[in-house]
């Protein structure tokens, strides 16, 4: 299965395939180093919602065509129309309506980093559940030496969250992409691979790993998670729906079944 949107030439487009349960999506807007257009952003944000009900996805891995980008961010064209407050304010509420999708679906997702990953095309990548890189791929946020913007507070929060206060200020304050042995380091990375073949091969490899994991137990891992990183920890019963869907469901009888037989169980995701 796939589908593409092409806005016309030079507009670029997301694309995706799915096979055997592992979804793929291409930022595919190679002439400008996979910058984002907003109606790039809004295929991404739809494209989500169409996995998350498309039952035969059990993993979406998301990459930059041409191999020499992941994504550059917003193509600066966009923000030319942004001169008031409310202005400033839409663009970033437009952008975390298409960021909070993507870090909310309910199904494992990875990025696959060769090349630049900057600014929008960063945030992205820090929405996603694991993140593999080749080794020379660069991240950072440039935008103290380039646009004077700033990122949201709930970009902040979230690559607050991978790398630490320390690490986002010398990256912004600096405006330094990181090498991505260094972003390994830091903690923005989950793996680096050597190459772009070594990256395109790991990421297929764990891919299938998770493809073939129980999908209740990874999607109430993702809203765990989320649950405990707003504080909801400290709320009496606070996520106790994850652990009752999980043990009242078919898949964990199947699960003790198929441990009890010595076979691989079959996960159906309910």
């Amino acid at each position: 299965m796939s589908a593409t949107r092409d806005e016309g030439a030079g507009a670029g487009r997301v694309r995706h395939t799915i096979e055997d349960g592992v979804a793929r999506i291409v930022f595919d807007r190679t002439a400008a180093r996979n910058a984002f257009t907003f109606a790039m952003y809004e295929e991404l944000h739809d494209l989500c919602g169409a996995l998350e009900a498309d039952a035969a996805v059990r993993v979406v891995v998301l990459s930059g065509a041409g191999g020499k980008a992941f994504a550059a961010g917003t193509d600066i064209a966009a923000f030319r129309d942004v001169r008031t407050a409310q202005d400033a304010l839409a663009y970033e509420d437009r952008i975390e309506r298409v960021l909070g999708r993507l870090e909310s679906l309910a199904k494992p997702t990875i990025a696959m980093i060769a090349g630049a990953c900057t600014g929008g095309g960063a945030a992205i990548a820090a929405c996603c559940d694991l993140r593999v890189a080749e080794a020379g791929a660069r991240i950072g946020f440039p935008i103290a030496r380039t646009l004077g913007n700033c990122l949201s507070v709930r970009n902040l929060a979230r690559l607050d969250a991978l790398v630490g206060t320390a690490t986002v200020k010398e990256m912004i304050f600096t405006a330094r992409l990181l090498p991505a042995p260094e972003a390994l380091a830091k903690g923005f990375l989950t793996e680096v691979a050597p190459d772009a073949q070594a990256l395109e091969a790991r990421v297929a490899e764990l891919a299938a790993t998770i493809a073939n994991h129980a999908p209740l137990t990874l999607a109430a891992t993702k809203r765990g998670l989320a649950l405990a990183r707003v504080g909801a920890r400290a709320q009496p019963g606070a996520g106790d729906d994850l652990v009752v869907s999980c043990y009242t469901s078919a898949d964990f009888r199947e699960g003790m079944e198929a441990f009890l037989a010595k076979r691989a169980p079959r996960w159906r995701g309910r």
